[in-house]
């Protein structure tokens, strides 16, 4: 960072000369780009802007109003200051006209009392500057290599956005073109001050220039986009003036952004994964303290405070042949899911959980009616995406801390609905009934064991001699222990089928006669059914 004119009389160098400001004493923070040591009263058209003007005033004129335009084309060319040196021009101080001149432009003027050699100044001051350069040289080159490497291992918008509060230790946020945050770093800062009514704030926001230094905010904004079409906002949370490092900074993270975005042709958007992020963060208890999962999905444009909240899951029931396929049709869902939601006038998260599930939270205002809401949204799928899918929905809670819960509540209806799916609009839990249940329960030891007591001696006997008995048990209790139906449906003849069943009699030691032994074998066959679908 360039030295500013205090930094200057800071300097031994200058120090030894008893240096005194005697105009544009609030100026003295003007960064000095280079020294200029000149003995000419036409000096102005010399300079560049930037230059610390350093003179003993030999050549300068002895007219009050030439000294004041002497001051004036200084100050129009940007000069950062001008020393004088007393003792061969001045002596004991300077012409009033010089100083009035030098105070009504903001020029800084400084004497210096004692004789002071202009060439050890100028070599201090020029060393500073050059090692700063160097410095930043060193930080542009290591910036370089940071982002080049998320760019070639195709880094997140949250990895990069780490880099950024990493290197800068401050936080950063990236938000659309609508001011809805897409993903945020916050370097260790409470997100619920940092992203508070994020939205009114970063519209008060616009700065004409790709990169700018808001004031009145301390943000540092950087658009995003390529190829002449701009899709965000990277904006870093500064103190202060933001450093030449910083502003290099965001402008290289930028660029890694807007190239990832380039390449994310088969991945999920911007807004999805930033969802995504917030949904599989509540399921797997990354926060803390649910008024940050609040503070995080209002910064995405959903509230979830003061709301009801309600978790779906949607999964695709045709197989796929490709990765790329399933994640494509998946997320394809993902944004008809959004696109509906956003038609309905319905805040809502929406996101891939995994490879196979979108996940979503519903806000829903107090008094709407889940019901109506979920045979609106499924219609509308349904018409929008060709892809066959089960939507399964979750309890409604009324406080973020149960939204886990109801996501929960949801994936498990979901796993059950895909194996059974009827054609149903939506499946909450009570549509799966006994199935449902099974389901929940087939991670307890105790489930497990009780199908193991009821089949065990029939799926030994199929394993050790390749049998179909259990087909036959299961047709026959679908058929509601019809014979007739059962052996129809088995596609063998009625003397074929009896024998089967008096097979399994004597294999299971029962009755199929008895309605409770055939209930007890049917509740273990689901079960089974339900275990090793899960164990696949």
């Amino acid at each position: 960072m360039l030295p500013t004119v205090r930094d200057v009389l800071a300097l031994d160098a200058v120090r030894r000369g008893d240096p005194r400001v005697v105009a544009g004493r609030d100026r003295l923070d003007a960064t000095v780009r280079w020294v200029h040591v000149g003995e000419v009263s036409d000096i102005a058209h010399l300079l560049r802007g930037g230059e610390l003007v350093l003179t003993t005033g030999v050549a300068l004129p002895d007219e009050p109003d030439k000294l004041a335009d002497y001051i004036a084309e200084l100050a129009e060319v940007g000069a950062s200051g001008l020393i004088v040196e007393l003792g061969r021009r001045f002596v004991g101080e300077l012409p009033d006209a010089l100083v009035k001149a030098a105070e009504e432009h903001g020029l800084p003027l400084i004497t210096l009392c004692r004789e002071t050699p202009f060439v050890q100044i100028t070599e201090s001051v020029h060393a500073r500057i050059i090692d700063n350069q160097l410095e930043e040289l060193r930080a542009s080159e290591q910036l370089h290599k940071v982002f080049t490497e998320l760019s070639v291992e195709g880094a997140s918008p949250a990895q990069v956005l780490a880099q950024v509060a990493r290197l800068s230790g401050r936080p950063v946020v990236l938000e659309n073109l609508a001011h809805q945050v897409l993903a945020c770093d916050l370097a260790g800062r409470d997100a619920g001050t940092v992203l508070a009514n994020w939205e009114a704030r970063s519209r008060t926001v616009a700065p004409s220039e790709r990169t700018a230094h808001d004031p009145a905010s301390g943000w540092l904004v950087q658009m995003v986009g390529a190829r002449g079409q701009d899709w965000g906002r990277l904006i870093l949370l500064c103190d202060a003036e933001p450093t030449p490092r910083e502003i290099v900074l965001v402008e290289r993270a930028a660029t890694t952004l807007a190239l990832g975005r380039l390449l994310e042709r088969h991945q999920e958007s911007l807004e999805r994964q930033a969802h995504g992020t917030i949904l599989t963060s509540i399921l797997s208890h990354a926060y803390a303290d649910p008024e940050e999962a609040a503070a995080r999905a209002r910064a995405v444009g959903v509230p979830l405070t003061g709301r009801r909240l309600m978790g779906l899951v949607l999964r695709l029931t045709e197989p796929v042949d490709q990765a790329l396929d399933g994640q494509a049709r998946l997320g394809e869902l993902a944004e008809a899911t959004a696109a509906a939601c956003r038609d309905m006038r319905l805040p809502a998260l929406v996101g891939a959980l995994d490879q196979n599930r979108v996940g979503v939270l519903l806000s829903l205002a107090p008094r709407t009616v889940a019901e109506s809401v979920l045979g609106d949204l499924s219609e509308r799928l349904r018409a929008a995406v060709p892809s066959r899918f089960v939507l399964a929905a979750g309890s409604v809670v009324d406080a973020v801390r149960d939204a886990r819960r109801s996501l929960l509540e949801a994936e498990q209806v979901a796993d059950v609905a895909v194996r059974q799916s009827d054609g149903r609009p939506f499946y909450r839990l009570p549509d799966l009934r006994l199935r449902g249940l099974l389901h929940l329960l087939r991670d307890d030891a105790r489930l497990q064991t009780f199908a193991e007591r009821e089949l065990g001696p029939l799926l030994t006997y199929d394993a050790q001699r390749g049998g179909d008995l259990t087909r036959i048990l299961r047709i026959y209790l679908d058929a509601g222990r019809n014979k007739a139906v059962a052996a129809q449906r088995a596609h063998l003849s009625r003397p074929a089928f009896y024998d089967r069943l008096r097979r399994l009699e004597r294999i299971l030691d029962i009755d199929l006669d008895d309605v409770e032994s055939c209930l007890s074998l049917h509740v273990a066959l689901l079960a089974l059914e339900s275990i090793r679908r899960d164990a696949r």
